[in-house]
């Protein structure tokens, strides 16, 4: 396949992923009325019964996918505190396969969104995910052999210690330059005193989106509506600490690899929104990954496995659409909001799944 080509296959496929996407759940939607075990008296009332959960979902889905974390983060809590409120208590099973088929379509639309966006580091990502994929399959082994209560006593921790290091740092790396050159290098003169230097311009991307990396390892992005950034993707051993240990916990519980390897690419002066973008790819990629370990690892080492009839089909024909719609939202919002405001919003998002999470650990003991 000639460049040419190749840049316009990739160009068409980021200008209408959104169809792509939403076709997704449209398709699960349908395969699930026509093939999945249901009750024998299954009949509207049936599919209808938790129609409220897309609004909850739709919600849910665009404040994790925002700030670049997982959807179990929120999914899990509230199907454990508030869905009981209005209908029943679920089993552990249970709320594990609503999160993980949930949290799969989410993530994966919002990836998408972000990379059509040009907010993605796809050189970073790759070695986030490499190095982070041994110790999310680890983690999802032990989940069968460790205490859960263990495991959401130890996340909660982390997440307060993520809280207080994000309300710690700088964030002001973060602003984009507003595509005049005003962060960082992208204002740097030329030579003969004239006019900035020329911004990087992909053809194989949507608008004036493009990326550029000088021979000091400096990397200039610009994003779909022509904002620039400026960042080095130096500090691979600190980030391969946080994407390591929270490899672990993403196969333990289903989230905590986003929560806490945000936190070490905003503490290496990735700007906010490309930390968020490119988190996307390395939480969607191992979110799937530990889905599969617990869907098939469960036997080989005696511990439990999936039963697709027990499956609330009812209540993930209204969650997976709604997480797909919150995971093409979410880079709007994503870029409408200054760094202070996500700063804000995602440190004290933390100290409340923190604290969701003790209540769950104190229960579990």
């Amino acid at each position: 396949m000639s460049t040419s080509l190749s840049s316009t296959v990739q160009r068409t496929f980021l200008q209408y992923q959104h169809l792509l996407v939403f076709l997704a759940p449209v398709a699960f939607v349908v395969g699930v009325y026509a093939f999945a075990p249901i009750p024998a008296d299954a009949g509207v009332g049936y599919w209808t019964e938790y129609w409220w959960l897309f609004v909850a979902f739709v919600t849910g889905a665009t404040i994790v996918n925002t700030v670049g974390i997982s959807g179990s983060a929120l999914f899990v809590p509230f199907l454990i505190f508030v869905f009981p409120l209005v209908a029943y208590p679920l089993e552990p099973e249970t709320l594990v396969k609503i999160g993980l088929i949930s949290e799969s379509f989410g993530l994966s639309s919002s990836a998408l969104a972000f990379i059509q966006y040009g907010l993605v580091d796809r050189r970073l990502s790759l070695s986030l995910v490499l190095g982070g994929v041994p110790f999310v399959i680890g983690g999802a082994l032990l989940s069968f052999v460790v205490p859960e209560a263990v495991f959401h006593a130890l996340l909660a921790v982390a997440l307060l210690a993520a809280s207080y290091l994000l309300f710690k740092i700088d964030l002001a790396h973060g602003e984009p330059g507003g595509g005049g050159g005003g962060s960082g290098a992208a204002d740097a003169t030329a030579t003969d005193g004239g006019t900035p230097r020329d911004l990087p311009d992909d053809a194989n991307k949507l608008g004036p989106a493009g990326v550029d990396t000088d021979d000091t390892g400096t990397v200039t992005r610009v994003d779909r509506d022509g904002d620039d950034y400026v960042y080095s993707r130096g500090g691979y051993l600190e980030r391969f600490a946080n994407y390591s240990i929270g490899g672990v916990f993403q196969g333990l519980a289903g989230f905590g690899i986003g929560e806490l390897g945000i936190i070490s690419m905003l503490r290496t002066k990735v700007p906010v929104r490309v930390a968020i973008g490119t988190n996307h790819i390395v939480v969607a990629t191992t979110a799937v990954l530990a889905s599969l370990v617990h869907v098939f690892g469960g036997g080989l080492v005696g511990g439990h496995t999936m039963n697709l009839a027990s499956t609330p089909w009812n209540m993930v024909v209204w969650t997976v659409p709604a997480t797909t719609l919150g995971g093409q939202i979410a880079p709007y919002v994503s870029t409408a909001l200054d760094t202070s405001t996500i700063k804000t919003g995602v440190g004290g998002l933390f100290a409340v799944i923190a604290a969701a999470l003790f209540v769950m650990a104190v229960g579990g003991f």
